[in-house]
């Protein structure tokens, strides 16, 4: 692995869910880190370093000033669950693909050395049983979410050349404890459930299957992608994760029912979700990267936040909550205007 403590890491979308976590983690390790994002949840979830620039801003709109001096990017920014995608999906798709498109293309101008972009591994829809997807298997999007990443990395991946290493990180669906909490995850929205209620909320059929990253191995997987030789990993894909962290949902209610003793209570909701998929994660295994965490270390971690009160389920841990509460928020205030003011005339 080459050495770039001391250089600068752009982040986009560094005050959401994977930001919170990824902007201290790279601080840690000694990088400089320039934040970028909208700051929907505030900017106070960033403590402030030394070594650490917060620039607020959309990233449909950055240029070329953001870009200076850096040396990586990673672009975080996005619409980032598929009922946000589906109800914002002009949206979606300006930023999941054509601002990050943008962003990449500008880091090349600019001579940041790297560009990683966090995919997902819901781009493989719906897949057989007895097959399992390595990166070489058929996309099938059944979402403007995955639609859009497609897009993103269709169009990002040929900048790639011997100056400009530009990295597809296929993530499984993340879970665990982040400063910017998110509870319309799958492990996470159970396990509040399961510990609040004794219900178990569990998305119909039941039979479906995803890949799961903790988000303490996503913070890995990024500095991993950081400090790998560019020749193994530029103008590639690669799927994150490991095959211990494949589970179908009624895997994870098995692991729920051990946990609390088969006290809880299944509560069933929505129709039936037509993404399953299982992911080969070979590749990555490959180049050196394995995960450390599964699904009972994400759930053991949210139950101690949860019973010291450090955490807990907000209109703020929902996604698209939120946006609605901001936009019914604007939308309010500027029926109260007047010339532009509220009580100041």
């Amino acid at each position: 692995m080459s050495e770039t403590k001391n250089k600068l890491v752009i982040v986009t979308g560094a005050g959401g869910y994977i930001g919170t976590s990824l902007v201290p983690f790279l601080l840690s390790k000694g990088y400089k880190v320039r934040a970028i994002d909208r700051y929907f949840f505030g900017e106070k979830l960033l403590d402030s370093h030394k070594n650490l620039e917060i620039i607020k801003d959309d990233i449909r709109n950055l240029d070329n000033t953001h870009f200076e001096n850096g040396f990586a990017i990673i672009d975080l920014a996005a619409i980032s669950n598929d009922p946000s995608g589906e109800k914002y999906a002009k949206e979606t798709f300006e930023i999941n693909h054509l601002a990050r498109f943008n962003n990449a293309k500008l880091a090349k101008a600019n001579g940041l050395k790297r560009y990683i972009i966090p995919s997902s591994c819901s781009n493989y829809g719906k897949i057989n049983d007895d097959k399992i997807a390595d990166e070489t298997f058929k996309t099938n999007p059944l979402a403007n979410y995955s639609a859009a990443n497609i897009k993103a990395e269709n169009d990002i991946l040929p900048l790639a050349d011997d100056k400009f290493c530009a990295i597809v990180l296929r993530q499984g669906t993340v879970y665990g404890i982040s400063p910017k909490m998110r509870f319309d995850l799958a492990i996470n929205g159970m396990t509040y459930g399961a510990w609040k209620s004794g219900v178990l909320p569990l998305m119909r059929p039941g039979t479906q299957r995803r890949p799961f990253l903790h988000i303490k191995d996503v913070l890995r997987v990024m500095y991993f992608m950081l400090n790998t030789d560019p020749k193994m990993v530029s103008g590639q894909i690669f799927n994150a994760g490991g095959h211990k962290n494949n589970y179908s949902i009624k895997d994870l209610s098995e692991i729920f029912k051990n946990k609390f003793n088969d006290k809880l209570k299944i509560e069933w909701y929505g129709s039936d979700d037509d993404r399953s998929y299982f992911v080969n994660f070979d590749k990555i295994k490959s180049i050196g990267f394995v995960n450390k965490f599964n699904a009972e270390d994400g759930i053991d971690d949210l139950l101690a936040k949860l019973e010291s009160g450090e955490i807990d389920k907000t209109d703020e841990t929902i996604t698209l909550k939120w946006y609605e509460t901001l936009e019914h928020w604007q939308e309010k205030i500027k029926s109260l205007e007047i010339d532009g003011k509220l009580l100041k005339l």
